[in-house]
């Protein structure tokens, strides 16, 4: 039987398949039995290496999907008369279909992005209301890094966000859900871009990058994850067979495989850039600084663009799509795809 040719698109980093190194292993981890829901080798081993990464006096704890994590990590700093500030562009508030809000049942607070980002200006004039009892009180400011347009938070902007709020009583979450290419694109290492910057949660991405699924929660303040084991529980967020969770996180600790993966994906990015650049019909809308490429386009092109490539609009009403690379994209399918999007734009 003739194989098909392999397609690769650049809709979402989450429609790559998974490295074979995390492959191999799911692989080794199915052999005999060991003990469920995360008491057993592979979680402990997976555990470590965020220690190696992170330091020794953190909490890990998986989950399913990168909802569960944000919800999760979210609930575990919020009662039900806090609030979330957060940009008005963020997963947390417009692509998790009111999660967070259900299951902390706390507030959202949407506050306008520049390029992405959130500032300590739009922050400090949202915060209010502290200690009048008719008005939420602000408790968490949750930042996206790399953001919903594909910018990074450059390290001051992070440290002076984690200072305005640990000087108020409040905490700073990160969703982290490609928090491997920030940090390549920063230069850092991932403590470096996390927990040396204030933050006291993470979100921590695998999905996006390279593993099948999975993501982790993690506690740099172990004060505030002593009830997490209930709370992950009771959100239906605790894998029985937690050990092929874990083995990914092991295998894209090890080796710097995050690192590789996050690098080739930014690489591929920044040659797509370049490439989507000497067309005269399109314009780089925002600094392509990890995955992803947000270009304006011709609105009459982007149907016939997507009748061979799948991607999505992102703000439609303006010809903005986005365009995302991934650890396994080629420059083959670059200089393809550049082709059929130039040849449709005309």
């Amino acid at each position: 039987m003739t194989s098909a040719k392999i397609t690769r698109g650049f809709a979402s980093d989450n429609n790559a398949g998974v490295h074979p190194e995390v492959l191999e292993a799911i692989a080794r981890a199915n052999q005999g039995h060991v003990v469920a829901y995360g008491d057993d080798p592979y979680t402990r081993s997976a555990v470590t290496k965020f220690q190696e990464h992170f330091g020794d006096d953190i909490d890990v704890f998986f989950t399913f999907n990168g909802t569960g994590a944000n919800v999760l990590g979210l609930q575990a700093l919020n009662r039900s008369y806090h609030a979330v500030l957060c940009s008005d562009y963020a997963h947390i508030y417009t692509d998790e279909c009111g999660a967070p809000e259900k299951h902390t049942g706390c507030k959202l607070i949407p506050l306008p992005h520049q390029d992405g980002k959130i500032t300590l200006d739009s922050v400090r004039h949202a915060y209010h209301g502290i200690g009048d009892q008719h008005h939420v009180q602000t408790r968490v400011i949750s930042i996206t890094q790399a953001s919903e347009m594909g910018t990074v938070y450059q390290p001051e902007e992070i440290q002076a966000l984690g200072r305005f709020a640990h000087e108020r009583g409040m905490f700073l979450h990160m969703d982290g859900a490609r928090i491997g290419n920030a940090a390549v694109s920063l230069g850092q290492t991932l403590r470096q871009a996390t927990r040396d910057l204030s933050v006291d949660v993470l979100s921590f991405g695998g999905t996006k990058n390279g593993i099948m699924g999975g993501e982790a929660v993690v506690f740099f303040n172990r004060a505030l994850s002593a009830d997490f084991l209930y709370l992950r529980k009771q959100g239906m967020q605790l894998a029985s067979k937690m050990r092929f969770i874990a083995a990914q996180f092991e295998a894209l600790l090890t080796n710097d495989l995050w690192k590789r993966n996050a690098e080739h994906a930014n690489r591929m990015a920044r040659v797509l850039e370049a490439e989507m650049r000497k067309i005269p019909q399109i314009r780089i809308v925002w600094k392509v600084e990890c995955n992803g490429v947000f270009a304006q386009i011709p609105k009459h092109a982007i149907e016939k663009i997507k009748e061979k490539y799948f991607f999505y609009p992102w703000i439609e009403e303006d010809g903005i799509v986005r365009w995302m690379c991934s650890f396994d994209t080629t420059e083959e399918d670059v200089n393809e795809f550049v082709k059929y999007v130039a040849d449709a734009v005309r």
